[in-house]
């Protein structure tokens, strides 16, 4: 008799508590997709964000909030694919999310909700054969299940480029020299099967040599982004981006990388009027030697990995919301990590573009930004956030090992940025 009372009654506690959460959801306005340390897994919940964007769905970024979260209508397809995803969620009441929203339009408050309204179109500039691991940025859009296509030359030469709103530059040498692979893997069959491929579509394109086509595609890149694209580039993009622009038509090449000598005094030849983020830097003219210029600081940096850390600058989210979504993040401190191309010298940097992250003592910045026209471009410094020092035919980096990576976290800000809705900047 007991045993069946207390049934009945559990099953009657069961009701009642499955009625009130119904109600209790049914009276719910919104998702929290929180971004702090409470976040199961921060590098899917940006792909649940685009997700979310395909679906016509209304999202809110809250600069600042939390680690900047995002907050979602409540939709039951939405929490279930972040179910399905491992990212964690908090179900708001209608009288919560306004309270969350009041606090966050206070003036007293550093904080500001920022809606995204498009799903940007994203392209990542990598040759067809790279395989995903060998690019951080890959890595991150393929973890967080955010769409992409790969394009390189050929697309760009043929003005494919205008179609997108997005644009990675994997770690491409721009300068034309392969790399500065020279002096070790010159023999190598992937070296020499690079070169002659360049050289081939160079050929199509009717230039002789590789580095001429290289400043036909950076040209192109600079005007894609004077149009209104963003550009995110990592490694040795970064720099030999902008060697490339400096050079125009002058030949920077040593002869064992195009058949000629380079131009004698090429330096005094170099134009920094036509860069983005760099100027008065000298480049490195040795063809054995892995460097393109003094941009760099990884052969002259004498961090310990285990004090190679970079500090991201705080912005205003009313008055300067754009650093402010590239800064977002659960942590002010990020690991640092090496590359060809590993951080930019301080003084070589022009003086109106933004540093967004530096390790100030060492006279390094990590993370920089900067507008051209009516676009913008950020450069980050480093191969693989979770590969401090990330070497050829190394494995490739798990990222279900590193769900939280507050280094990761930058590049797929940058990839979510475009969709936001540009505010005027305060005056």
């Amino acid at each position: 008799m007991n045993q069946f009372f207390f049934k009945r009654y559990f099953r009657r506690i069961a009701i009642c508590l499955f009625l009130l959460f119904s109600f209790y959801v049914s009276h719910s306005a919104s998702l929290l997709i929180q971004m702090d340390d409470s976040q199961k897994n921060h590098l899917k919940a940006y792909g649940i964000a685009f997700w979310t964007l395909e679906k016509d769905y209304e999202i809110q970024w809250l600069l600042n909030y939390r680690g900047g979260s995002f907050l979602l209508p409540f939709q039951k397809e939405i929490q279930q694919e972040c179910q399905i995803r491992g990212v964690s969620f908090s179900v708001l009441s209608d009288a919560s999310c306004q309270q969350i929203l009041s606090k966050i339009a206070s003036e007293e408050e550093n904080m500001d909700a920022v809606k995204l309204e498009k799903v940007p179109l994203i392209a990542v500039y990598s040759p067809k054969g790279k395989k995903p691991w060998d690019d951080a940025v890959t890595m991150a859009l393929t973890y967080a299940e955010i769409p992409y296509d790969v394009i390189y030359d050929d697309e760009v030469m043929t003005g494919k480029l205008s179609k997108y709103d997005w644009l990675h530059l994997h770690h491409e040498d721009f300068t034309g020299q392969f790399g500065k692979f020279y002096a070790s893997y010159r023999h190598m069959k992937w070296y020499k099967d690079g070169v002659q491929t360049n050289l081939e579509v160079a050929n199509r394109y009717g230039f002789s040599k590789v580095s001429d086509l290289k400043k036909a595609i950076v040209g192109k890149i600079r005007n894609f982004i004077d149009a209104g694209g963003f550009l995110f580039a990592m490694c040795s993009a970064t720099d030999t981006f902008d060697i490339a622009l400096s050079a125009g038509n002058h030949d920077i090449c040593a002869s064992v990388f195009d058949g000629d000598p380079m131009e004698s005094d090429v330096q005094s030849h170099l134009h920094y009027d036509n860069t983005l983020a760099f100027q008065n830097f000298t480049i490195e003219t040795n063809p054995n030697v892995y460097e393109f210029s003094d941009i760099d600081v990884t052969l002259s940096r004498k961090l310990k990995p285990e004090e190679d850390y970079f500090t991201l600058f705080e912005f205003s989210a009313k008055w300067d919301p754009v650093p402010c979504m590239l800064c977002q993040n659960h942590k002010n401190m990020i690991k640092g990590f090496m590359g060809q191309t590993t951080a930019f010298k301080h003084d070589l940097i022009k003086p109106g573009v933004l540093i967004m992250g530096e390790n100030k003592s060492a006279g390094e910045a990590r993370y920089i930004h900067g507008n051209i026209g009516k676009g913008t471009w950020t450069f980050y410094g480093g191969h693989d956030p979770e590969d401090y020092q990330h070497l050829v035919g190394d494995s490739p980096t798990d990222l279900n090992l590193h769900k939280n990576s507050a280094g990761y976290r930058l590049i797929l800000n940058n990839v979510l940025f475009p969709a936001a809705k540009k505010k005027k900047r305060k005056t």
